[in-house]
């Protein structure tokens, strides 16, 4: 098969130096925003007078076709065409003759791969801001049933103070939406039009480049077009985005799997989002979970894959950039399948409260409460901190808990306790009281799952 840019070549390259090179095998992905690319494309240039509108219809025509069948998945690829741009030039030219030619005129592959990734990121970039939209729903709707479910606080995975559950999931709420609205300021770098930059310095030709910009949905093109065909900035942004939302999947899926544990047994997994073991019959894994904290790592990799290909490229474009598009790929079908796998597990788990009630009567994570009491009464916090501190110890050498202990000993460390410690030490009252601005009483998770609902209307 003869390359379409083959004419100052007098040898052909073997077939595995073919395949090596080629790209069809990952970037047909791109199929669709390459034909809509080109179908703006041929509109600008039977605008300015470049096409006749008899050939720019016939153009549009064809590659209407070519999409439908692409729908079908009816389209041959080859490897020897290297790229889905090549492929779909040669398989247009198949269907409507020569004219289907002079759809390259004023444009070369590298603004035409970089339109169809911009086109591309945007759909996607999108689509997981409405999936990031479905999973704090879950969220919001599991913590609103849970605002007075108490459980331990953990800090070096040690227990703290005891918080409400609701108020613990809002937490993530809220890291999803600093990740969504990293997502939506991303998408003034999206979208951005490369359309008619050419190979670097672009073209003689009299093309419309806001045209065919607004013709594909662009907010502006770039000014620059060495800037427009080597820029990839818009997909470093996407990878970190999308890093950083893994990340805090990740963390909750290693509180899900620590919480599912039979140690916690705070929580239980939906069958769905769980699996057995082919030798121990009792088991229920947290597999789902345990994937997306797997997974993380791979997308941790693909950012830092495109910033090592990028670091040392002099402009403009450089073969070296045809590793833009696997990562990116394999980020949005990661990120998507995380998503959607934790809204469905949020929303089908079962939360043991009994289970969490009693963790936080058995511990010390009350102790704050007592130091707070006596801060309250006058003594200075740091003093208050040593008296808490010296009970926690006798109760340990004891072998009980600090509400167990009669009011003398408490009035052995300080005359300041009354009999209402008590009810300071309830894990409930504890909870309640903390009512300060973003803290976990029940008033203030419950604001903040108001405020929350009011971002969706």
């Amino acid at each position: 098969m003869k390359k379409l840019w083959g004419g100052r070549f007098t040898k052909s390259a073997e077939e595995w130096v073919d395949e090596f090179g080629a790209s069809i095998s990952f970037d047909h992905q791109l199929v669709n925003e390459d034909i809509d690319g080109s179908i703006a494309h041929a509109e600008m240039l039977s605008k300015c007078g470049i096409l006749t509108e008899a050939e720019g219809e016939l153009i549009k025509k064809g590659l209407l076709n070519l999409k439908e069948k692409a729908g079908k998945s009816e389209l041959p690829f080859s490897v020897k065409l290297e790229d889905i741009h090549l492929n779909l030039e040669s398989l247009l030219t198949g269907e409507i003759g020569a004219a289907g030619g002079k759809l390259h005129t004023a444009r070369s592959r590298n603004d035409q791969v970089a339109t169809d990734m911009h086109l591309y990121l945007r759909t996607q970039t999108e689509a997981i801001i409405e999936l990031i939209i479905e999973m704090q729903k879950e969220l919001v709707e599991k913590a609103e049933a849970h605002v007075e479910t108490i459980m331990p606080g953990y800090t070096h995975l040690q227990r703290a103070q005891p918080i409400s559950f609701g108020h613990h999931l809002m937490a993530y709420f809220w890291m999803l939406e600093r990740d969504k609205q990293r997502y939506e300021e991303s998408l003034k770098r999206v979208n951005v039009s490369p359309l008619g930059a050419g190979a670097l310095a672009g073209t003689t030709f009299p093309i419309d480049r806001h045209y065919s910009a607004e013709l594909l949905g662009f907010d502006a093109i770039y000014e620059n077009s060495l800037d427009a065909v080597s820029d990839r900035d818009f997909i470093l942004e996407f990878l970190s985005t999308s890093s950083i939302l893994m990340m805090h999947l990740s963390r909750l899926s290693e509180e899900i799997i620590f919480w599912a544990s039979q140690e916690f047994k705070f929580i239980e997994l939906d069958d769905a989002f769980s699996t057995g073991s082919s030798i121990m019959p009792q088991k229920k894994n947290p597999d789902m979970a345990e994937l997306v904290r797997g997974k993380t790592g791979r997308v941790y990799g693909n950012l830092i894959g495109l910033l090592t290909v990028l670091k040392g490229l002099p402009l403009a474009y450089n073969k070296d950039m045809q590793e833009d598009k696997e990562g990116m790929f394999d980020t949005v079908t990661t990120v998507t399948g995380s998503l959607k796998i934790f809204a469905g597990m949020m929303k089908t788990l079962k939360v043991n409260t009994e289970v969490m009630e009693k963790a936080v009567k058995n511990d010390f994570s009350n102790a704050t409460e007592l130091a707070d009491y006596l801060a309250d009464k006058g003594l200075p916090f740091r003093e208050a901190h040593e008296v808490v501190g010296k009970l926690v110890l006798a109760c340990v050498e004891k072998g009980c808990f600090l509400a167990d202990l009669p009011l003398e000993k408490f009035k052995e460390a300080t005359e300041l306790f009354e009999e209402d410690i008590y009810s300071a030490l309830d894990p409930y009252t504890a909870v309640k009281r903390r009512n300060s601005a973003g803290g976990t009483g029940f008033e203030q998770v419950q604001k903040a799952i108001d405020k929350a609902k009011l971002l969706w209307k």
